[in-house]
Parts: structure tokens; sequence; C-alpha cells
């Protein structure tokens, strides 16, 4: 399955997919510990959320051990370009400009991310090489 044609990953496969990033290639068990483990989703959930990825495309699984592995298909760049062409389509009609207003109002951005946000419009302006 094509990266463009993967499935938009719900808000627990999203947080799965998050560990796999963050970890490379794990286990079910590690996967619930990272998610804070009995407290928070049980084991049996993350599981059967996995087992749905993998039928989805999502992730990959090892079955050559006796505790399966998940790996994430999916890389985080393209996820997340992908959820924010989604929520910029459907919540700000296209606008980017929106978009980052309002991202900027929801959460004071520290002096280190502004001087990247800076950065990067340089980049875009084509004023920075």
């Amino acid at each position: 399955m094509a990266k463009s044609q993967l499935p938009q990953p719900t808000k627990a496969e999203l947080d799965i997919l998050c560990v796999l990033w963050r970890r490379g290639a794990t286990t079910v068990r590690d996967v619930h510990e990272e998610l804070g483990g009995d407290a928070r989703v049980r084991y049996t959930t993350v599981l059967k959320i996995l087992q749905n990825m993998h039928e989805k495309g999502l992730v990959r699984r090892d079955e050559s051990r006796h505790a399966h592995i998940y790996r994430a298909v999916a890389n985080e760049e393209g996820i997340k370009r992908q959820l924010v062409k989604d929520l910029l389509d459907r919540a700000f009609d296209g606008s980017a400009q929106q978009l980052v207003l309002q991202a900027l109002s929801a959460r004071k951005p520290s002096s280190e991310e502004l001087a990247q946000i800076r950065q990067a419009l340089d980049a875009l302006e084509g004023d920075t090489p």
C-alpha cells in the first residue's frame, strides 16, 4: 500500500504510532507500558488496535518470535502532514494563515520555537539559503 493511500489514523492509533516512532519496532507490551499501562488503557485494547492498524497497513508485524514485534509503516512527517492538510481543509477552508494564527494563539510558543518559525518563513520566502 502506497504512503499516499494510508488511512488517516484515529486518535488511539496516532498515540500508538507516536510510541512506535519514538521507540522503533517494539512489542505490544512495550507500547502498552509507554501508554500508561492499566491505568489508562488495557493491554488487550492496545493489542486489538495494533491488529486493526496491521489490517489497515499502518504497521507491519513480525511474527517470527513469540512476542510479535510491530513497526510503523507510515512515517511521522507524512502522517502529520496528512493530518494538518485535513484540518486545514475542514476547519480553515484551506487558509494556512488562519491555521497558523489559531495555532499560535492556542499556546504561546517559546522564544526558540518563534526563532524556528521565523527561520522557516524566511526559507519559504527565499530569503535564506
